[in-house]
């Protein structure tokens, strides 16, 4: 699987492009910045380019910018990601002294992406650390992928499968990216409380 990584120079998705690397997957490292596509791909094994180039041929685009970025980054490159499948990793978060919550809009980042592109999104890798997934072995934990094109949600499983030890499992329709994207701020709150690396087991699942 050829996989494109936008915004691939962050934490996450240097992490993430470690781990698939180590899987034996091809990955590009898109940024907006080519020599700094280039020099976080030399990191990890993979190859650079810039965003446009990073998304042609790609099996899958994993849109890993930062939440407040996803949307305008999937808008510009609506055009050159076409019909290819994206894979949308972010939650939108709000900060504050008492807590990290969710977003105040009903919708996820996931839902309002498919407005802006032609391709078919799905959601999903919410729950993982970039720490976690940088480690030397992937870690024990789930992967929970939603979304409306079972195309589209295969390949995003077949890549959640390779970065984690646990399972990647089906999480339904991309209406289920809003608990997705949710569970996130929790997963943030119990790291804060109890100073720890915090993922997800699904239990009675066989």
């Amino acid at each position: 699987m050829r996989v494109a990584i936008l915004g691939g120079t962050g934490d996450f998705g240097l992490s993430l492009a470690k781990r698939l690397v180590a899987a034996g997957e091809e990955v590009v490292i898109g940024s907006r910045d080519l020599q700094r596509a280039t020099e976080a791909a030399g990191q990890v094994g993979a190859s650079g380019a810039g965003n446009d180039a990073a998304v042609d041929e790609a099996d899958l685009i994993v849109l890993a910018v930062k939440a407040d970025a996803a949307l305008p980054t999937a808008q510009q490159l609506a055009g050159a990601i076409g019909d290819r499948p994206v894979l949308s990793v972010a939650s939108e978060l709000r900060i504050t002294r008492e807590g990290v919550y969710p977003t105040d809009d009903e919708r996820s980042i996931a839902e309002r992406t498919q407005e802006l592109v032609r391709g078919p999104v799905v959601a999903g890798l919410h729950s993982l650390a970039a720490s976690n997934l940088a480690g030397d072995e992937a870690p024990d934990q789930d992967a929970l992928v939603c979304g409306n094109d079972a195309d589209a949600k295969a390949l995003a499983l077949e890549l959640a499968a390779k970065v984690v030890a646990g399972r990647a499992l089906d999480a339904g329709p991309l209406a289920s990216a809003r608990a997705l994207e949710g569970l996130t701020a929790v997963i943030v709150n119990l790291n804060r409380r109890y100073k720890a690396h915090a993922g997800v087991r699904i239990t009675g699942v066989g």
